[in-house]
């Protein structure tokens, strides 16, 4: 079955296929994504299926940072990274929290306690996260191993049989998302992607924007 096309206006829609166990495939302000709602294992386990994809964890986009921190704990480092550089493509990946840890389905942080969050400078996206309970899924909008899509188009080609939806956001030329993991102070750079993120300790900058 095909996915149906949904405008950029129509947040309310794509929420009630998102609540129902749907995937919606929505622009960002990187790349074309897949949403479903994370606390929900079936729509999880289908999210995995839709792109073929491995066992490795997927990223989570957050209606704000606020939403963000309840699903993980950030310390000095990780909350300044996010003032900074949220909204924007900058995916963060810290310890769960224990409420996070019994809702989240496991899939998505593969049983390592470890998830990566961002908050999209895209107002779609915000929104969708927002009405869905704060966060869904923003793993791209391809098949695992293929190209990122970066129109409606290119996602009814690579997996418009897999999801309920996608909404045409036209087209994006954003980069994906820079992936650090921070450990106390320091930072790992897990992914290079459109901002530029030295890797190593980062007292000084934690302490500047306090």
């Amino acid at each position: 079955m095909k996915a149906r096309f949904l405008s950029i206006d129509d947040v309310e829609a794509a929420v009630r296929i998102v609540r129902e166990g749907g995937i919606v495939a929505l622009p960002t302000d990187t790349v074309y994504g897949l949403a479903c709602d994370p606390m929900n294992r079936g729509a999880a386990d289908r999210l995995y299926e839709a792109k073929g994809r491995e066992a490795k964890p997927v990223p989570i986009l957050c209606s704000d940072a606020g939403a963000a921190e309840k699903l993980v704990s950030f310390g000095g480092v990780a909350s300044a990274l996010a003032r900074r550089y949220w909204p924007g493509a900058l995916t963060i990946v810290a310890p769960m929290k224990e409420d996070s840890l019994r809702t989240v389905a496991p899939i998505l942080h593969q049983d390592t306690r470890w998830l990566g969050v961002r908050v999209p400078g895209n107002r779609f996206a915000t929104l969708l996260a927002r009405d869905v309970g704060g966060c869904v899924t923003g793993t791209s909008a391809n098949l695992s191993g293929h190209p990122s899509c970066r129109s409606a188009g290119e996602v009814a080609e690579a997996v418009g049989t897999r999801v309920d939806a996608i909404v045409d956001g036209g087209y994006l030329g954003g980069i994906e998302s820079t992936v650090v993991r921070v450990v106390g102070e320091t930072v790992e750079v897990l992914r290079r992607g459109s901002i530029a993120i030295e890797q190593g300790t980062t007292r000084q900058e934690s302490q500047h924007h306090r």
